[in-house]
């Protein structure tokens, strides 16, 4: 059995979402990305913690009912017809037990497809579920991506020329740095949230779509460390003071 250092644990990703968006609501409580981190707890919560709905093991029960209940008739009807043939006095000739044969197979052949789908029904239902979920993580993650997109550091340059288009971002150096960093710290941890998915699940379309989320939030990610490096290099208006190092606090 793994231990607790070798799985996800899907209370605690939400707990290190709930203490990101707390530590980002103290620094800016006037914008819109402490709404964002509480969503993507939100979601965490609805889609990995709240207990799946109960149809869903009925349903798997249902499914493998059906499946016992067409072998068991499959079974009968061949009992039914070994026997019969049997019992008959005038029991078939070579040509007409080929023929039996071939209906037999013929059955079993719609059967097993019958077995088939039922089997899979239940797996195939979850699959829309997770998938899902996913692409709602996915839409969050361009959410994300979205509040940083205007956060250039050069805005910030001593030889900046803004235009009447330009926007207004209200930020100095370590309250940009603050907020790439923490956009970078949520893009992360959707990321986690997709990989709880794959933590018992072996289907391999989920599995290429966690895989998927966790490219595109590291991809981003890059973008923003991009970002936070240009901010360091970026010359600045004289009398602003460079921090060395992220500046602390929530």
């Amino acid at each position: 059995m793994p231990t607790r250092y070798q799985r996800l644990d899907a209370v605690a990703v939400k707990d290190t979402v709930d203490a990101l968006q707390r530590r980002i609501a103290a620094r800016f409580p006037e914008r819109n990305l402490p709404k964002v981190a509480a969503e993507v707890s939100a979601t965490i919560d609805e889609l990995l913690i709240r207990p799946q709905p109960r149809w869903y093991g009925v349903l798997s029960v249902a499914s493998r009912a059906l499946i016992g209940v067409l072998a068991g008739s499959l079974v009968a009807v061949l009992a039914i017809v070994l026997i019969g043939a049997q019992d008959d006095p005038d029991t078939p000739r070579t040509w007409e037990w080929a023929s039996i044969i071939e209906s037999m197979v013929n059955d079993l052949v719609f059967v097993g497809v019958a077995v088939f789908f039922l089997w899979h029904v239940p797996t195939r239902i979850q699959r829309a579920h997770h998938l899902q979920s996913l692409h709602k993580l996915r839409s969050l993650a361009h959410i994300i991506d979205m509040h940083q997109l205007t956060k250039d550091p050069e805005r910030l340059s001593v030889g900046y020329r803004p235009t009447a288009r330009s926007i207004e971002m209200g930020m100095d150096i370590h309250d940009l740095w603050s907020y790439l960093d923490y956009c970078s710290e949520l893009l992360s941890l959707v990321g986690k949230a997709a990989a709880l998915f794959a933590e018992s699940n072996n289907d391999q379309t989920v599995l290429a779509t966690v895989e998927g989320i966790e490219d595109l939030t590291t991809g981003m990610s890059r973008k923003i460390w991009q970002k936070i490096s240009l901010l360091r290099a970026t010359p600045l208006p004289a009398g602003t003071v460079r921090a060395a190092t992220p500046p602390a606090g929530p």
